[in-house]
């Protein structure tokens, strides 16, 4: 039976098959060739993303992996310390606590920052526009949200960070300034780096939230100050903590810079001047190298440390004092009597006057419909020179003027220097202004009038120059007739303490005029302090002879408050400038100094009493238990 079943069965199950006709077998066999070409398809793009990712892609990928796990965190550099000629440490640094966050560790941002604000004490608006500022740079780089914070802000931080995801403190080198506001506008601050300057960093030195020299040598010598960031391999978990150290490169320390000023006798001068608005300047004659170079009032350089608030922002910019310029080479002002110096050296060189001519002082002049005075009323009667400017008669030098023309002026004027920038390494320094008839001709499209030149031979007019041109002037006239270009700094150090690069005298020019005239000024300021009847008397020292002029420059006409009799009735802001510029000691000149006082009225009660305190410090003559500086 089984044989004859087994036929039956294969002959059924042929019959089944053979019953698929031709159309629904290619159809069967097109899906299968489809379906193998699917798979095909799907295997060879996966197959291409894998390449993709894992050899085209794996070190970008790799690299990412690692800052999921591995964070390299900046160390700050130490800036180079800051000295006075004396080796005397005026600036160094200190540690500061920054608060810093990552975005990328952080899994609910909006609560973070309402807590942060609570802590650090600042508007979420202001954090806020700190994320902003940093939004084009990756997620894994910190953010810096809170510099400088206090103790008490840090150990909160610090205890609590487990519920500021994200959040940590970034210890940083600030700067420390041993000696307060001391030479603050030659100094400078720092202030964090802004969008054009971070662009402006080709060589990627800097990054957001660093600190750069914003004024002065902090900015003129950020170069050599900023030193080279180091780095630290840590390893973090997904919320960001930190969970080991892995490698450290050590920062490299900025250079050192020593000055030429003289930290006592730049604070003696920053003392004289406080509660005025003004300027003085103090240098070696024989080399141009700066002792002093104050400015008042001082800026205040602990505010720009963490970044200075809108509200002592506002109070400098709002301080009728205003302590923003560098009063020494941004202040231009008339210079006043001091400017006799240059018609005395004009008028002796163009065979106008000798030592010896005399003139007439009646307290006028006439020119023309107008009068021109002189500042003592009753007049001086006959002047000679010596007397002229020892007694600081402007009748006198009317009369020089009227023969000797303001071009003439002028090219005496430029030759001591003045009119055109010193070459200090002080960012903004005003040129200030000696006017010729050309420069009338071309500003206003006028003729220059004789009465024109009468006020210019007594330093008014159009005249304008700075406190630091006027004391190289008298530096020139002390020594002989070389201008310098100030100095301020003597050498800079590496951290090894070798000196890489070290400063020399530089001579800007020489006044052309005959050695024997520079000669007959010197004695005129000599008696302008000493005589009984000088201007600068209250500049006189007792064991060193002293020279000097002063000047006292008109803000408003004379019109305008001649009938004010009590001078301290007059509005500040209409009182003339005093002036008082000297050296010392008179026979063998080492110090040249310059006073400016704004709105001190008089230069002889005002200026020369400063002058006279920064020369004591200098000779050692306000203490009698220090060395005394002997003259050679």
């Amino acid at each position: 039976m089984k044989q004859e079943r087994s036929p039956a069965y294969m002959q059924r199950t042929i019959t089944r098959i053979n019953k698929l006709d031709e159309a629904e077998l290619f159809l069967l066999k097109k899906r299968l060739t489809a379906a193998t070409a699917i798979v095909l398809v799907l295997a060879f793009v996966i197959i291409v993303r894998l390449w993709f990712l894992q050899v085209h892609k794996g070190y970008e990928f790799e690299e990412k992996a690692k800052v999921n796990r591995v964070r390299a965190l900046r160390i700050v550099a130490p800036r180079g310390n800051i000295f006075d000629r004396e080796k005397r440490l005026l600036i160094t640094n200190r540690p500061s606590f920054n608060v810093i966050w990552t975005r990328e560790d952080t899994p609910d941002p909006d609560q973070v920052i309402k807590r942060l604000s609570k802590i650090i004490g600042d508007d979420i608006t202001t954090i806020l526009d700190r994320i902003r500022a940093g939004e084009d740079t990756p997620k894994y780089m910190p953010l810096l949200l809170k510099e400088d914070i206090d103790w008490r802000t840090l150990v909160y931080i610090e205890n609590n960070h487990l519920d500021l995801p994200g959040v940590r403190i970034e210890v940083v080198p600030a700067r420390e300034y041993l000696y307060n506001n001391l030479a603050s506008h030659m100094i400078g601050y720092l202030g964090e780096i802004n969008q054009p300057e971070l662009e402006k960093s080709l060589g990627g030195e800097y990054e957001g939230g660093d600190r750069i020299g914003k004024q002065g040598l902090e900015k003129l010598f950020e170069k050599d100050l900023r030193g080279e960031k180091g780095i630290l391999m840590v390893e973090v978990d997904a919320r960001g903590f930190e969970k080991k150290q892995l490698a450290k490169k050590e920062p490299l320390t900025g250079n050192d810079i020593r000055l030429t000023i003289d930290a006592d006798l730049q604070a003696a001068a920053e003392k004289a001047l406080t509660g005025k608005a003004g300027a003085v300047v103090a240098t070696e004659v024989d080399t141009g190298r700066l002792l002093v170079l104050a400015s008042s009032p001082p800026l205040e350089l602990k505010e720009f440390v963490g970044g200075i608030s809108r509200t002592a922002w506002q109070a400098m910019l709002t301080d009728p004092l205003n302590p923003l310029p560098n009063k020494a080479i941004q202040g231009q002002y008339p210079p006043a009597s001091i400017y006799k110096m240059v018609t005395a050296l004009a008028g002796l060189g163009e065979g106008i006057i000798t030592p010896d001519t005399v003139f007439e002082c009646r307290g006028s002049l006439r020119l023309g419909n107008r009068t021109y005075g002189c500042w003592k009323k009753s007049g001086h009667g006959k002047v000679d020179l010596n007397r002229a400017l020892a007694e600081s008669c402007d009748v006198y030098f009317y009369k020089i003027g009227l023969e000797l023309g303001v071009d003439s002026l002028a090219s005496y004027a430029d030759s001591l220097g003045l009119g055109h920038k010193t070459g200090i390494n002080l960012e903004h320094e005003k040129n200030g202004l000696i006017p010729t008839a050309d420069w009338k001709r071309r500003i206003y499209r006028e003729s220059w009038q004789p009465g024109e030149t009468l006020s210019i031979v007594i330093g008014q007019g159009f005249n304008l120059t700075t406190p630091l041109q006027i004391n190289t002037m008298t530096a020139a006239v002390a020594n002989g007739g070389i201008i310098y270009q100030p100095q301020f700094i003597e050498e800079i150090i590496d951290p090894d303490g070798k000196a890489v690069q070290k400063f020399s005298p530089i001579r800007n020019g020489e006044f052309l005029g005959r050695e024997a005239n520079l000669e007959l000024i010197r004695q005129g300021l000599v008696s302008a302090v000493n005589d009984p009847r000088g201007t600068g008397g209250e500049a006189r020292l007792d064991q060193i002879t002293v020279a000097g002029k002063t000047g006292t420059a008109q803000v408003v006409r004379l019109s305008h408050i001649e009938d004010i009799d009590d001078e301290e009735l007059i509005p500040y802001e209409m009182r003339d400038h005093a002036w008082f510029t000297a050296f010392a000691p008179a026979g063998k000149p080492e110090i040249a100094v310059t006073v400016l006082v704004e709105h001190g009225l008089h230069g002889g009660s005002t200026a020369a009493p400063i002058a006279k305190q920064v020369l004591q410090e200098y000779f050692n003559l306000t203490d009698d238990s220090k060395e005394r500086r002997q003259p050679e």
